[in-house]
């Protein structure tokens, strides 16, 4: 695939796609920040654990 098939792909692609509307944007972004929770308290829960296993021993 030589560069100018590249380009011209993401021309196309970029034609193709559309642009979101509020209701899909607030859907998305309210996964992200679930999920980008979700990761914290996953976090702090393994550091509150080994926190009290170094406590102890």
């Amino acid at each position: 695939m030589g560069l100018s098939e590249l380009i011209k792909s993401i021309i196309q692609m970029l034609k193709l796609s559309k642009k979101s509307g509020r209701d899909e944007y607030l859907l998305y972004l309210k996964l992200t920040l679930l999920g980008l929770a979700a990761v914290g308290v996953i976090g702090f829960i393994i550091k509150l654990i080994s926190s009290v296993i170094k406590l102890y021993f």
